[in-house]
């Protein structure tokens, strides 16, 4: 069964909404506007949680609903509704119809996309296992961590699941549907030593079933990782503070580039131009060397979408090439008002919220240089292997992060014996892209575990990088 078919049996056969009816509701609601559309989705999601024992978490919910969207010039009226009823569509039509009025005409002929070969399978992931399947492999990972270390003192472990069913229908008529699985495993350790008690956590996922990532490697590696973590934090030491150079491991760390850069280039800071990037493009923007993508059509990615959620297909979207800015992502409307294209990046949380301009998967392509020889070639400074949250002022630029997995690196060698703590990551965006001496060969991307905010809306999405040094950032310690 297609997704289109499977999302009309929800949303049309098993509500008795008539799908004509609602299409021809749709058409002559956006009639005169600049585009537009009706998102539907139902959402089956699940949580389980394991510690000391026992399920200390267990949730199943559906959630259901509509949002309609009518856009004139750079405004546009939304409303939402949890009601999936021809009435309450209906309803909706008179909230957003007044919006015609001030319509400037232009309307965008919207391309009829569709996609080949799927970037994840039409499962429901919820129905791939059972739920005594999900308990044993919570708890065989609390039995496995608290067999491998006396100093353990807590292990927590969840899981969550969801699958989403959207159906998009714009002005013309023209439907595109799509079914996304979204999974993934956490695992915390708490452990003490000598009255001195740290935490360390890892975790994975993907747009995949279960079976499909869950196997017993991968989900013992990730307990192994947070094990190694915890301990790690056990005998790290107050970090220095000043500016020296820094070297970013691979995969995680992108979650600067994510933070720092990403926002940037998204199409609404730009045409508003409160963006450190707007009117920049074909200008230098970074070191050569730097070449920034956003790709939302990465095979079972956690960012990755066949298609936004305004219908548009997700593409490989090349943002900074050899330092050079070439475009921003892009939605519907603020390509429109930009005079380009949509890149496919036009998403939202749910059916409660309209789509704005979004990253998918955003990483640095990978450089020419070992990562052993950029690690050679710094005399003093320090190599950043992981980093959390972090404050981003997206006008300016400005940045700081925390390093969770830091070490010295001394006469071209990493101090594996002396790790890190408590040290930030100072700096700006930009500043810091031309900053950029060295990149390495060896792209990774991140496991699968980032969710990223703006204007009060969080959506998965992936990021990613090669091994990187940046001279001259400023380090903040508490040594």
């Amino acid at each position: 069964m297609t997704a289109l078919q499977t999302t009309d049996r929800l949303f049309f056969a098993e509500t008795g909404i008539s799908k004509q009816k609602t299409r021809n509701l749709v058409t002559h609601t956006l009639a005169g506007s600049d585009g537009g559309e009706l998102y539907l989705e139902r959402t089956f999601n699940e949580s389980l949680g394991w510690s000391e024992g026992r399920l200390n978490g267990n949730s199943f919910y559906v959630s259901e609903g509509f949002g309609l969207r009518c856009i004139a010039n750079d405004k546009f009226a939304f409303a939402s509704s949890n009601e999936l009823s021809l009435a309450a569509i209906k309803q909706a039509a008179d909230t957003v119809k007044f919006v015609r009025s001030h319509a400037l005409g232009g309307s965008i002929a919207l391309p009829r996309q569709r996609v080949v070969r799927p970037l994840y399978d039409d499962a429901n992931p919820l129905l791939g296992w059972d739920k005594a399947t999900k308990i044993k492999l919570l708890s065989d990972v609390e039995e496995y961590l608290l067999a491998q270390d006396p100093r353990i003192r807590r292990v927590n472990v969840s899981l969550t699941g969801e699958t989403s069913a959207v159906q998009i229908i714009r002005a013309d008529g023209y439907r595109v549907a799509d079914i996304r699985p979204l999974i993934r495993l956490n695992v915390g350790v708490t452990v003490e030593e000598n009255g001195r008690i740290e935490e360390g956590g890892s975790g994975f996922g993907g747009r995949a079933d279960y079976a499909a990532l869950f196997n017993e490697q991968a989900v013992r590696g990730a307990a192994d990782e947070a094990l190694r973590q915890a301990l790690l934090n056990l005998r790290a030491a107050p970090c220095p503070s000043g500016e020296m150079t820094v070297v970013m491991g691979s995969g995680w760390p992108g979650v600067m580039l994510h933070e720092a850069v990403g926002h940037g280039l998204e199409g609404d800071a730009n045409r508003k131009g409160t963006s450190a990037y707007a009117g920049l493009v074909g200008q230098q923007v970074a070191s050569k060397g730097v070449t920034v993508i956003d790709q939302g059509n990465i095979a079972g990615r956690r960012g990755s979408l066949n298609f936004d959620d305004e219908g548009t297909k997700t593409q490989k979207n090349i943002l900074i090439e050899d330092g050079v800015l070439r475009g921003y992502m892009q939605d519907q409307m603020n390509a429109r008002l930009m005079g380009v294209k949509s890149t496919g990046n036009g998403r939202r949380e749910n059916f409660q919220h309209a789509p704005i301009p979004r990253m998918t998967n955003t990483f640095m392509a990978a450089g020419a240089h070992d990562p052993a020889d950029i690690i050679e070639s710094v005399k003093d400074g320090i190599y950043a292997v992981g980093f959390s949250g972090g404050q981003v002022n997206t006008t300016s630029g400005d940045f700081v992060f925390e390093m969770t997995e830091a070490y010295p690196i001394r006469g071209g060698k990493v101090d594996y014996d002396t790790p890190l703590k408590g040290a930030t990551l100072i700096g700006n965006g930009p500043k810091a892209m031309k900053q950029v001496s060295m990149v390495g060969n060896d792209l990774a991307l991140d496991p699968g575990i980032g969710t990223c905010g703006k204007a009060g809306q969080g959506v998965p999405v992936g990021i990613g990088q090669p091994t990187v040094k940046m001279e001259g950032l400023r380090i903040g310690g508490t040594g």
